[in-house]
């Protein structure tokens, strides 16, 4: 095993509304929140290679402006001074955005997504950009077009993806908070294989506005974080309308959890993800953890949703035919790489393309053309698309009997890098048990339950949609339960 920095939890952050308590009343400035950051990122990252730019300048002055405005005796809100990391494919002021791909390098955001903008209104600070499988393509970032992001339990192995540099700089404590986006997993299973807290919301409850798009019907952003409170917080900073996202649905009044009891809870236990896939001794680990909810007065039964077998296959039909849409835009005429040695315009199309985007986004974009052009648009589109149907459909029937469902979050620990990276079908197949959640548009989250081998093991909790404040309840209880 690689040497690692995450032999036993530290406090080097507090909470994030403590943070923000110290930062307001004086205790604490917002720039020696920042300066700590960028301090952490400084120290680590050359060894885990989490990050792919850092917003040094930007964050000083947004620093220095908001301890200005508490000396003058007014507010800066409820993250004043908390410092965070934002996946390089949020448009970001202050450093470029890439989305990890070379086709975008060296692009400046002409203006900021929504959810970095609801944040900076109350007071939190991004200190730098994480890397990511290219445009949000992959379970490792190995398919960065620049570096692998090494796990901080084991530099051998991956930390997930595609929000991968996300989750490992909040196991690394480099900031109270990162930022990641949700097409299949992509926050879910890095926050497993990295051992922190990943929440996707909703669909629609956070605007996708200014983030670089992967699949919009599947594409949801939520936070990675070391608690469900801290989770919770920046979830509902960011939650609610957007007048230029027009996916967005009305939020619940609050986001901070909210449960009284497990007890008489009734969480059914998805039985498809306990099959002959899932490694034995992780196995072990869910049961467990699902035993300490039985113990606290949960109502556990087994639930089968018969669909989710095909999800992966669905997933994988659907999601590229909106890639392909997507990364249509990537032509090398308005923005982005474009090659000068091009003849003419279909030369200049073409070079733009094949230079510009790594092995998996052709890979997608190809899947995704074929299955949306004439003659297999019924055999393969419109019918992934009557699937999906049926999974929401199953969905929405255990939601009638159940509070809540639970399985893992991946079948598997990180796995070593380099094992997946020439076999795109095991690559794949590490979403198995997140791509359904999205399918469905239905709110999960990952949580620590122990481990294996050393390596973090991730439980996922699923509730129906718009149920985010009480699976964020369920999730902090659990949480009380394993500490």
């Amino acid at each position: 095993m690689g040497s690692t920095v995450k032999s036993q939890k530290s406090n080097i952050w507090a909470p994030i509304s403590d943070i923000a308590n110290m930062v307001e009343t004086g205790t604490e400035t917002a720039l020696s929140q920042v300066n700590k950051a960028l301090e952490r990122i400084e120290a680590l990252d050359p060894e885990y290679r989490v990050v792919i730019s850092i917003c040094r300048d930007r964050a000083i002055e947004r620093a220095k402006t908001i301890d200005a405005i508490i000396k003058n005796g007014k507010s800066a809100g409820r993250l004043a001074g908390v410092p965070f990391i934002a996946k390089d494919n949020f448009l970001v002021f202050g450093a470029e955005t890439t989305a990890g791909s070379n086709i975008l390098k060296g692009f400046t955001a002409p203006y900021q997504s929504s959810a970095i903008e609801k944040l900076e209104s109350e007071g939190a600070i991004c200190v730098a950009k994480a890397n990511l499988d290219a445009f949000a393509h992959g379970s490792s970032t190995e398919n960065s077009d620049f570096f692998t992001t090494k796990n901080p339990y084991d530099k051998t192995r991956v930390p997930g993806g595609s929000s991968g540099g996300s989750a490992a700089s909040i196991a690394l404590e480099m900031v109270p908070f990162a930022l990641g986006t949700d097409t299949g997993g992509s926050i879910r299973l890095p926050a497993s294989y990295c051992g922190v807290v990943g929440y996707k919301p909703t669909y629609g409850i956070v605007s996708r506005s200014g983030v670089v798009a992967m699949a919009s019907s599947t594409d949801v952003i939520g936070p990675f974080a070391r608690n469900v409170d801290d989770a919770s917080i920046v979830l509902d900073v960011m939650a609610g309308k957007d007048n230029l996202d027009s996916t967005m649905i009305d939020r619940e009044i609050s986001y901070l959890p909210s449960l009284d009891s497990i007890k008489g809870k009734k969480i059914g236990i998805i039985s498809e993800y306990f099959d002959e896939g899932l490694d034995s001794k992780v196995k072990v680990n869910i049961i467990d953890a699902i035993e300490k909810l039985k113990k606290a007065g949960a109502i556990i039964e087994e639930v089968s949703l018969p669909s989710l077998p095909l999800a992966l296959a669905v997933y994988y039909v659907i999601v590229p035919a909106e890639v392909s849409s997507n990364l249509s835009r990537y032509d090398g005429q308005r923005y982005g790489f474009s090659d000068k040695t091009a003849k003419n315009l279909d030369e200049s199309y073409e070079l733009a393309r094949s230079k510009g985007f790594g092995a998996e986004a052709k890979r997608r974009i190809m899947i995704g053309t074929h299955v949306l052009s004439s003659g297999y648009y019924d055999a393969y589109y419109k019918k992934a698309q009557t699937v999906r149907t049926k999974i929401v459909q199953e969905f929405a029937g255990a939601f009638k009997k159940y509070d809540f469902l639970v399985g893992p979050t991946a079948p598997n620990i990180a796995f070593k890098i380099g094992e997946n990276i020439s076999d795109p079908l095991a690559m794949y197949l590490t979403d198995i048990m997140t791509v359904a959640v999205n399918l469905a548009g239905i709110p999960a989250i990952s949580l620590p339950c122990g481990t294996v081998d050393n390596m973090p093991v991730g439980i996922q909790f699923m509730a129906n949609q718009k149920n985010d404040q009480a699976l964020l309840g369920l999730a902090k209880a659990f949480e009380g339960l394993s500490s």
